[in-house]
């Protein structure tokens, strides 16, 4: 049976994971089993109970409660839900955004890539990718354009930022991830994929080349905002493949690339 329990006060500590604790507070590095991520709107805290995640504390619009909320409520069990009036509630950054529910809920220990690549083939590699809104964004095309798992490399931003998991609508607890270590290619050859790099080069594969959807097991490459994929990393895939542009248009958005990219390439038969 869930503790109903109101704020009135926007400085009730009881509100600090939703109002004050910074992403990397939350992710807490230091005490692992204390580590937490913010959850918004029901479909999204939905497929985050689906995949197993356990919630912490819920806060909503007290209208909520039997409304939009009550399923997730009763999903949630005996955790304290919070609730209070808009005026405190409109002090949280971005809350109204979040069709009126919000869910702290703990992080999972984090998978290797060799984990999440066991029975993977089709897979987006992310080199450091640092904006949430693209890592979300880029995990919503990797679950609908059939890849089987998202690896990132070290640098780049945490899927389970907020924003990430919003512009994501949950489809980051859906596709497996992790990040590589090290090696970062030559730990994708180490689990047997072959890699193509997303590139603006010129001598480059067409993206219908039939090689490209011959691979048994295929790693598509995808570099950072802005300078694109290391020029080092390029180098050690095993092809490069160029989007074809119109009208002066040299490039796309990551996420926009990364869409063309997944449809072409992806689990899409």
């Amino acid at each position: 049976m869930a503790r109903i329990l109101e704020i009135k006060d926007f400085s009730d500590t009881r509100l600090d994971a939703f109002a004050r604790l910074n992403e990397r507070q939350l992710l807490n590095r230091d005490k692992p089993e204390d580590c937490m991520f913010i959850a918004e709107s029901p479909k999204v805290i939905d497929r985050a109970l689906d995949a197993g995640y356990i919630p912490v504390t819920l806060l909503l619009e007290p209208a909520h409660i039997e409304g939009e909320a009550k399923g997730i409520i009763e999903r949630c069990g005996d955790i304290p839900v919070f609730t209070a009036p808009m005026n405190v509630l409109e002090q949280i950054t971005g809350y109204k955004l979040t069709r009126g529910v919000l869910c702290c809920m703990r992080r999972k220990p984090l998978r290797t890539a060799a984990e999440v690549c066991e029975n993977a083939t089709r897979v987006a590699v992310l080199e450091d990718v640092m904006n949430p809104t693209n890592v979300g964004a880029i995990f919503r095309c990797a679950a609908a354009l059939g890849m089987d798992a998202v690896l990132l490399t070290k640098a780049s931003s945490d899927p389970l930022y907020r924003r990430s998991i919003r512009v994501s609508m949950g489809t980051v607890f859906q596709v497996p991830w992790a990040f590589l270590g090290d090696g970062g290619i030559q730990e994708l050859r180490t689990l047997g994929f072959s890699t193509v790099a997303m590139a603006l080069e010129n001598d480059t594969l067409g993206i219908r080349d039939e090689r490209l959807r011959a691979e048994k097991k295929l790693a598509v490459v995808l570099g950072t905002e802005g300078e694109g994929i290391k020029r080092t990393t390029i180098e050690k895939c095993d092809y490069t493949v160029c989007i074809p542009m119109h009208n002066g248009v040299d490039s796309l958005n990551v996420a926009s690339a990364a869409a063309v990219a997944f449809f072409q390439l992806g689990n899409n038969d």
